[in-house]
């Protein structure tokens, strides 16, 4: 990453501005790029686009280092660990409590690596998230946001293929067991994609940056400064200690949306186990991964065209209680029978649930867009709240439960249905502040300000 300072705003302005006059203002700094200002906004989102992509891969790496054990278990990971009971569940779990992978001598040793892989873990998504805000304006966000949590999708799907391959072929490979090679391939793909994230990921449009044109510099923190609240001046006031992280503690909004992110994680808790709900089919475990792929891929697609939807329309509750509805219409099919070709069908229903999941964290995104500092708290916050229904859904799904798992799907059934009444909730919230904006404007005479996206 470049440290190199911009030009001078003044030398700046002596280069671009027609009379060559030093000591311009501000709005005279912004004429070149603003004269030609939709070549220089497409030539910025390029370039944004393709380095803020990278995240996508580092994504893609995190979920399936997490996810990897659900595999492994296919091929003698429990027997090999003398696992038994819940203890898988609890393996599970406690990555989400700290949120190292290696060679794992023990449950004991393996419980000790998960958890440390949750606890360095634990700032990549939410600081993530962030990093996109500050980059992408309000109406821009939502496919950014599915790209990005696309790579779980992918991870779901390609790590399965990548570990039917592994667990088949490498079993025994220098006296290394199959799921024992599969950590070291994921691990070691991991530390390639992090190491390189380091050159490429950007930081953020007020640091200089090497990659960006001065016009394009500029650019960068105008659209974030015009995406701001009108009048607002949070956006731009340095912030004194702890400010940001005291006002998202206080604001009930945090809390309301950190309970309904955590029950929907626990409504797509299956994703921990769909490696073991393919197998309740009755093939082998290479072709129970293989199966795994095509509802991910599904679900991957459909995650493109709700955001680029959502964010087009400007809704965002109806496009996360949209795909939730289909996932209880997963569930509710996996529950009434044990028909092979019907519940796989079901699977693909049930990933669907995953996009509203991608416009939920848009919408926090937009919700607290005014303040940069209350906004990377919330983030931080509501995600972290959303980490205890990871931790609690570990148990929903024992193997006493299987292979129909009845229990477990009615758990995701009812979480999904609270989670869409907190979400409608929140919505008329929003709507009611958004009438009170535009009352005020109107007796007061004042040009339209900020509004809530719904």
């Amino acid at each position: 990453m470049s440290y190199r300072p911009l030009p001078d705003a003044d030398n700046y302005a002596d280069n671009y501005s027609p009379d060559g006059a030093s000591g311009s203002s501000s709005d005279d700094l912004l004429l070149p790029y603003e004269q030609n200002r939709l070549f220089v906004e497409k030539a910025l989102l390029r370039k944004l686009d393709l380095r803020v992509g990278f995240l996508v891969l580092v994504y893609i790496m995190n979920y399936m280092d997490r996810n990897n054990v659900a595999a492994a278990r296919l091929r003698g990971f429990e027997e090999d660990l003398n696992m038994t009971g819940n203890q898988f569940n609890t393996l599970i779990s406690i990555l989400y409590v700290g949120y190292l992978l290696m060679q794992a001598p023990s449950y004991r040793a393996i419980l000790i690596l998960r958890f440390l892989l949750g606890f360095v873990e634990a700032a990549f998504f939410p600081g993530a998230v962030f990093l996109l805000s500050r980059w992408y304006k309000r109406n821009e966000l939502g496919l950014r946001t599915a790209l990005l949590t696309c790579g779980s999708s992918v991870s779901n799907a390609f790590s399965a293929l990548i570990a039917s391959g592994i667990l088949a072929g490498l079993d025994g490979i220098l006296g290394f067991t199959a799921w024992r090679w599969l950590f070291f391939v994921e691990g070691t793909l991991t530390i390639v994609v992090a190491v390189s994230a380091i050159w490429i990921l950007p930081d953020f449009p007020s640091t200089p940056s090497a990659w960006l044109l001065p016009d394009e510099q500029i650019l960068a923190r105008r659209r974030m400064e015009e995406d701001a609240a009108a009048g607002n001046e949070d956006e731009d006031k340095p912030t004194e200690g702890f400010s940001g992280l005291s006002e998202a503690l206080v604001d009930w909004r945090v809390w309301w949306l950190g309970v309904a992110l955590s029950l929907m994680i626990v409504s797509l808790s299956f994703g921990n186990f769909f490696p073991t709900l393919s197998a309740t089919m009755g093939y082998n475990a290479t072709i129970s991964l293989l199966l795994c792929a095509p509802p991910w891929i599904v679900g991957t697609a459909t995650s493109f065209f709700v955001a680029r939807h959502s964010d087009a329309t400007g809704d965002r509750f109806w496009h996360i209680a949209g795909p939730l509805l289909v996932g209880i219409v997963g569930f509710m099919i996996a529950i009434s029978t044990m028909n092979t070709v019907i519940r796989y069908l079901s699977l693909f229903f049930m990933t669907q649930a995953s996009v509203a999941y991608v416009v939920f964290l848009t919408w926090v995104l937009n919700t607290f867009s005014q303040s940069r500092s209350k906004r990377a708290a919330a983030i931080a916050l509501i995600n972290s709240m959303a980490s205890f229904g990871n931790v609690g859904s570990s148990y929903f799904w024992p193997s006493s439960w299987g292979p129909s798992y009845v229990n477990s799907y009615l758990i995701c059934i009812l979480t999904s249905v609270i989670c869409i009444a907190m979400c409608w909730t929140f919505r008329m919230h929003l709507s009611r502040c958004n009438e009170t904006a535009e009352a005020d404007e109107q007796a007061l005479g004042l040009p339209k300000g900020f509004r809530y996206i719904l």
